[in-house]
């Protein structure tokens, strides 16, 4: 049988007047696309010009105008508001491109390619996706699918006719087609998809998966043994299954091809050429196996292009090893030995000591010596698989670990830590060790600390624990010097801290107690008083306070200045003792009559050499700046 060409060409024309037709699609089973127009993938925004496959003007960024056409993933950010947002229409394809057409004025190809090999006396559908891809009421895209001879001009059927696609959502992709079938004299034939919509304002459009492909009886497949499409075995089994299809009338003298399908292609499966097959695994290896029946009219099941297919039925043989064992390849004594395969349906595990378990993960608290050996599971995987696995598990021995008792050190200083039972030692916290890598560190801590350390032998660690108590060393704080008149008294201000300590105050003169930290002191002179902090097991401090006593004074209050050598001058007793002293005299006015310091003479009565008269004087004595002022009323008798 000789062999045509077949073009599709999608045109645009204006004022094309033609009836609107049903619109007919296959309802039974369809082939492999001869033509499939999905124009194709990629990660730009804009796919590749169409060449002489259109002569629309190509756009390769921004947004098509009157008759432009652009190769794009979606319309973002084109005229929105005016146009809806769509992505491609291909399933399963986020990276695929459509054609997007502002339609033109003029008459225009939309896209033209050449089909060859098609047989006669065959049915084909012819189809497109399309959507109206404006959001308001505009002029409508009005598609014509129509086929005609190789002369491009003879109509070979009656041409289909859409009618206005209305404004919809942006995901009112539809699908436009008709049926045709080849004249026995006929195998080269054109294919068209016009728009006798008008342009300008509106008709907006995009086009997606355009395929022509064979058309013919329903087929319904079915495995012998199960009424779902797929069934599932296990790496490994021998397994057999028949496949049978019920194909209905339309064909007069059909054939018939079983095909498979173990990776990305279908190859005919030489000599099945019945409504029945059976498979059969041995020792079947994983993977996905896909099966289909083709049906074509006589002859015509040699060529790809005139077959109709059916839909697959698929037989999963599904991967089968032994689960794999987690957790414990040792364990050392009385710990607890834990063992957990993956996610499955069925567990069933067996051990030493007649252990049995039908858990996902086992644990066994207490390991003994009897309890090495071989741990077996059988498992039941989610794919219904059964296979099974072991482990070998020993109970280790452990170290036998000896560690120094906890010890006391003074603030300041280090011990030895002692471990030993093990082949290495790791000490924590490593604060104030030497190295917490080896037996026996030495530990300074600056506060109170409880080392562990792990003792191991290579398979197996224990944990033992020394207490450094670090004692605090004694300190003394007398407090500040102070300062008193004979004849008062003072409390003394001692602070101490440390750990395990007694305290006394030295000399004890004067003091109501030396043995408390706050005594009161009455000193008649100038004394230091020591704190002494006494620490059992550490330093002991000692510090020292400065008592300052200034004499008393004895102060006249009358004095008679008659020249008879008997009380004739204001003499003040132990003023000299305070060498900055300075002594004031006012009479009642307030005027002052005497001025004096610590190393004048007694003041005889007068003022500018003249007598003052008898009376009462008011007198202010300053000592120094840590004494307050002193004050009072003196006579003058004559």
């Amino acid at each position: 049988m000789p062999f045509k060409t077949l073009q599709i060409i999608l045109c645009c024309m204006l004022g094309f007047s033609l009836s609107i037709q049903a619109q007919i699609v296959c309802t039974g089973s369809l082939g492999d696309p001869v033509v499939n127009i999905d124009f194709g993938r990629g990660t730009a925004n804009y796919g590749p010009s169409l060449n002489s496959n259109t002569n629309y003007r190509y756009k390769d960024s921004g947004k098509p105008d009157d008759g432009d056409y652009a190769i794009v993933k979606s319309t973002n950010g084109m005229h929105v508001g005016d146009w809806h947002q769509i992505t491609n229409h291909t399933p399963d394809d986020p990276n695929g491109y459509m054609m997007l057409v502002n339609a033109s004025t003029n008459p225009g190809i939309f896209y033209e390619t050449s089909v060859s090999q098609l047989c006669p006396n065959t049915t084909y559908e012819f189809s497109a996706w399309a959507i109206n891809i404006l959001t308001y009421s505009g002029k409508k895209p009005n598609l014509i699918f129509s086929i005609l001879g190789s002369d491009g001009k003879t109509e070979l059927v009656t041409p289909y006719a859409t009618g206005d696609i209305p404004e919809g959502t942006a995901s009112d992709w539809k699908k436009y087609g008709f049926l045709f079938t080849t004249p026995s004299n006929v195998s080269d034939v054109i294919i068209r998809i016009t728009n006798a919509g008008p342009g300008g304002i509106g008709n907006d459009l995009a086009l997606d998966d355009i395929t022509f492909r064979a058309c013919g009886p329903t087929i319904v497949p079915k495995f012998s043994n199960t009424s779902a499409n797929s069934t599932a075995i296990c790496e490994g089994d021998n397994y057999s299954v028949t496949l049978s299809a019920a194909v209905s009338a339309g064909y007069n003298a059909p054939s018939f091809q079983w095909q498979r399908n173990t990776g990305t292609s279908w190859t005919d499966l030489p000599g099945q050429n019945a409504t029945t097959y059976t498979t059969s695994f041995t020792n079947a290896i994983a993977g996905n196996y896909k099966y289909r029946l083709a049906v074509a009219e006589g002859n015509n099941i040699n060529s790809a292009n005139c077959r109709i297919l059916s839909p697959e039925l698929n037989v999963l043989v599904n991967p089968n090893l032994p689960p794999v064992i987690s957790g414990s390849g040792s364990v050392c004594l009385n710990e607890t030995i834990l063992l957990t395969v993956p996610e499955g349906k069925a567990y069933s595990w067996t051990g030493p000591n007649n252990f049995s378990a039908n858990t996902r993960a086992i644990s066994i608290p207490f390991a003994t010596y009897a309890m090495s050996g071989t741990y077996r599971v059988t498992y039941t995987s989610l794919t219904d698989c059964i296979n099974s696995n072991t482990t070998q598990l020993t109970v280790e021995v452990p170290p036998a670990p000896q560690v120094s008792s906890n010890v006391e050190i003074c603030a300041g200083t280090a011990t030895e830590l002692k471990a030993s039972g093990g082949s290495s030692y790791i000490w924590t916290p490593t604060t104030g060790l030497s190295n917490p890598n080896v037996a026996n560190p030495i530990a300074s801590p600056s506060a109170t600390t409880t080392y562990s350390v792990a003792i191991s032998n290579g398979l197996c660690t224990a944990t033992r624990q020394v207490k450094v108590t670090v004692i605090k060393n004694a300190t003394a704080d007398a407090g500040t010097d102070q300062k008193m008149i004979q004849g008062q008294s003072i409390q003394l201000h001692g602070k101490l801290s440390g750990d395990n300590l007694t305290y006394y105050w030295s000399p004890a003169d004067y003091l109501d107690d030396p043995t408390k930290l706050n005594p009161i002191a009455s000193p008649v002179k100038d004394i230091i008083y020591t704190l002494n902090v006494i620490s059992a097991n550490c330093v002991s401090a000692a510090d020292q306070v400065f008592i300052r006593v200034f004499q008393k004074l004895n102060i006249p209050n009358t004095f008679s200045p008659n020249n008879d050598n008997v009380n004739d001058t204001w003499e003040i007793e132990a003023l000299e003792t305070y060498p900055e002293a300075t002594i004031k005299v006012f009479n009642r006015n307030g005027e002052t009559v005497y001025t004096g310091t610590s190393k004048s003479a007694p003041w005889n009565g007068k003022y500018n050499g003249q007598i003052l008269p008898a009376g009462a004087y008011y007198y202010i004595i300053t000592l120094n700046s840590d004494i307050k002022n002193i004050s009072g009323w003196l006579m003058i008798v004559r």
